[in-house]
C-alpha cells in the first residue's frame, strides 16, 4: 500500500490540483521523513568562511564554527550538523558547517546563549582576512518536503524525523515535488523575481568583493533545494556504473546551474563535498547540490525541460533498471519554499557572486 506524502495533520482541501497520474505506481521506491505533528517549523543554517583559494589556514575558521554548534548550551545545540566545502566558479574556497534545529525559537536561543550572535556581529569579523557567510532557512513544515531513495540512512533534516514513511505514491513523475508540499495544496507559490539588499551593505570594492557586510532581503516563495548523493557504500560494480554514467551528468547539470543558471531562474548553485570534520578533507564519496531558485516553477521548469536535467533523470532511470531497482546508491533531497521572513542571508567580505548575493546582479 502506497503512502501519501502529505501527513494527515497538514492536509487541507485542494484548490491547486495535484499532478499524480491515475492509478499511478512509481517505477522505483521513494520515502519521506515523518516529523512530530507538534513540530511547527525547523531551521537549516549554513555558516561558513570563504577564501580566495585553498590555504593552509582554512580549518581555523570552521573550527570556531564547530565549537559554537558543539559546545553551546546542550539543550539548544543543533540536532545534527556536518562540515562541507566547495570551490566555486570564481575559484574561491568555502568551508562551512551546515546545521539543523527543531524550531526557529530553539535556533534563536542558541544564537544568543552560545555567544554566536555576539561573535558574529562584532566588527572583528570584518578584519579577519577572509570572508564569512550565514544562510539561514526557517520554513514552516507545510513549506518543506523531503524524498529519499533509501529508508535506512537519514540525511540532513531527516536526523530530526520521528520516523521514515513507507513507499510513497507522490514520487518519480513530473510535478511530484510540488505534490509533496503541503502549502501547494492551496497556494501556487509564485515568486516575484530579483532580490535586493537591505541597505546595510557598504558598497563593493573594485574586484567585485563586498567591502563589509551585505544582508539580502528575503523574497516571496524563494525555492531552495538541497539534493544529495552518497555512493560510499556501493559495491564495486555499482560504484563503477555510478561514476561512469550518473556522476558526470550530475556534475554537468550542477555546472550549468552554477554558471548559466540565471537564464532558468536559478540565483546560485554549488556542488558541495561532505568533508571530514577534523582533517577537512573531501573524498568521502558524498556530495550535495545547494541551489536557490526564484520560485518553485523555475526549479520545475529546469527539471522537466532542460537537457541537463533530462540527462540526469533519464540516466537514473536507466541506472536503476540495470540494477533491477535494487540500489546501494543513496539519494535524497530537501526542498524549501520560503516566505521572506523565513530567510536570512548575510555576507562579510565575500565576492559578489556568493550565494544569494548573486540575486542582486542584473
Amino acid at each position: 500500500m502506497l503512502e501519501q506524502s502529505i501527513p494527515d495533520h497538514l492536509r487541507r482541501e485542494r484548490s491547486c490540483p495535484a499532478s499524480t497520474p491515475p492509478n499511478y505506481i512509481p517505477p522505483f521506491p521513494g520515502y519521506c521523513s515523518r516529523f512530530q505533528a507538534e513540530m511547527g517549523d525547523l531551521v537549516m543554517a549554513m555558516m561558513g568562511a570563504q577564501y580566495t583559494s585553498v590555504t593552509g589556514n582554512d580549518g581555523i575558521a570552521v573550527t570556531k564554527l564547530q565549537e559554537f554548534v558543539s559546545r553551546g548550551p546542550e539543550s539548544k545545540r543543533p540536532s545534527f550538523w556536518e562540515t562541507t566545502s566547495v570551490i566555486d566558479k570564481r575559484g574561491a574556497y568555502s568551508i562551512a558547517v551546515i546545521a539543523y534545529w527543531r524550531s526557529a525559537d530553539l535556533h534563536r536561543s542558541w544564537q544568543q546563549e552560545s555567544g554566536f550572535n555576539t561573535w558574529w556581529q562584532s566588527s572583528e569579523r570584518e578584519r579577519d582576512g577572509h570572508g564569512w557567510f550565514q544562510e539561514i532557512l526557517r520554513p514552516t513544515m507545510d513549506r518543506f518536503e523531503t524524498v529519499f531513495s533509501n529508508p535506512e540512512n537519514p540525511e540532513g533534516a531527516a536526523n530530526m524525523q520521528e520516523r521514515i514513511s513507507g513507499k510513497l505514491e507522490q514520487h518519480a513523475y513530473w510535478g511530484s515535488m510540488r505534490d509533496r508540499l503541503a502549502a501547494a495544496q492551496d497556494n501556487k507559490l509564485d515568486g516575484n523575481g530579483r532580490c535586493s539588499d537591505d541597505g546595510s551593505a557598504n558598497g563593493s570594492s573594485d574586484d567585485g568583493c563586498a567591502s563589509k557586510r551585505v544582508r539580502i532581503f528575503g523574497k516571496p516563495n524563494l525555492c531552495v533545494i538541497r539534493s544529495g548523493q552518497d555512493w560510499s557504500d556501493t559495491l564495486p560494480e555499482e560504484r563503477k556504473l555510478y561514476l561512469d554514467t550518473m556522476h558526470p551528468v550530475l556534475v554537468e547539470g550542477m555546472r550549468f546551474l552554477r554558471d548559466q543558471g540565471r537564464e532558468v531562474g536559478c540565483y546560485a548553485m554549488n556542488l558541495w563535498d561532505a568533508v571530514d570534520s577534523t582533517s577537512f578533507e573531501a573524498g568521502r564519496e558524498r556530495t550535495f547540490g545547494l541551489g536557490y531558485f526564484d520560485d518553485l516553477a523555475s526549479l520545475e521548469h529546469w527539471s522537466k525541460s532542460h537537457q541537463t536535467h533530462i540527462n540526469i533523470f533519464g540516466g537514473f532511470l536507466m541506472y536503476a533498471k540495470k540494477l533491477n531497482n535494487v540500489l546501494s546508491l543513496r539519494l535524497f533531497h530537501e526542498v524549501y519554499v520560503l516566505e521572506p521572513d523565513q530567510q536570512f542571508f548575510e555576507y562579510i567580505g565575500c565576492h559578489a557572486e556568493t550565494g544569494m548575493m548573486n540575486a542582486r546582479r542584473p
